[in-house]
């Protein structure tokens, strides 16, 4: 039964945010007739779209920092990848317009076809040439002022509770090449109301904890120490993962699984 109401709610979540997105589709289209112009606004709009569907869906969000942060600087966001969710946390998290790189399936779905098109990085992750594309993008939009988020992860986790896997290098090479700082970022909970895309757990009301630390400034790395930066986020995001999930990861098979992904 519990399972049943969770499916449920899934759909109610997807249809609310369809619902606030169809409000504001004729201006969203256009603005985007001209992206480069209405970037900042278009990022608006994708923030009202996500934030106020998932509110309609009961899914709220929460934030909590290590200190205050500039938002109006040109930052490389690392955020941990558990759930559909990221999306709406981070648009609620952040306030000055930024891109995501995200699959290229997104292109697919008809509430974020537009920002795919328009502000964020679409990226087929298995073909080398749509990966340099996407870095080069990345990188410009770096070089302009914006920010750019990057789950070095590259995907979701498929057991269940996720854990954090071993990064790649991308989101950190492009901090470093441009002098800019990266931003670890811990979505905490979302896994446990959103899991992935919902499919198998459905989804439930609820909070999503946000945790965001301090900015990790990039001039004392180059590309023959890049390694250092990754592990440093890494361990940063890691060992906070852990903390906040305890009771899973407190089991002894877990803990040798991660063992063995970071040997």
């Amino acid at each position: 039964m519990i399972l049943l109401l969770k499916k449920i709610h899934r759909y109610w979540y997807f249809i609310s945010v369809l619902l606030v997105f169809v409000l504001f589709f004729p201006y969203i289209y256009f603005l985007a007739l001209r992206p480069e112009i209405n970037y900042a606004k278009i990022a608006r709009m994708r923030r009202w779209v996500s934030v106020g569907g998932s509110a309609l869906a009961g899914v709220f969000f929460k934030v909590s920092y290590e200190s205050k942060i500039d938002w109006n600087r040109s930052m490389v966001l690392c955020p941990n990848h558990t759930s559909v969710l990221y999306i709406t946390a981070l648009t609620y998290l952040c306030p000055a317009p930024f891109s995501f790189i995200g699959k290229a399936s997104l292109l697919k779905n008809p509430v974020t076809r537009i920002f795919f098109k328009t502000i964020d990085i679409p990226v087929t992750r298995r073909s080398k040439v749509s990966s340099f594309k996407a870095f080069q993008r990345a990188n410009e939009l770096v070089q302009n002022g914006r920010s750019v988020v990057i789950f070095p992860e590259g995907k979701i986790d498929d057991s269940f509770p996720p854990q954090i896997h071993k990064f790649k290098s991308g989101a950190f090479r492009i901090a470093i090449q441009n002098d800019v700082p990266t931003v670890p970022i811990i979505i905490e909970n979302a896994w446990d109301i959103f899991f992935d895309d919902g499919s198998k757990r459905g989804s439930r009301p609820g909070i999503v904890k946000i945790h965001v630390f301090n900015p990790i400034e990039t001039k004392d790395f180059n590309d023959d120490n890049a390694a250092e930066l990754e592990k440093v986020v890494y361990e940063k995001m890691q060992s906070y993962w852990i903390m906040k999930n305890k009771s899973y990861f407190h089991n002894l098979e877990n803990l040798q699984k991660i063992c063995q992904e970071r040997s």
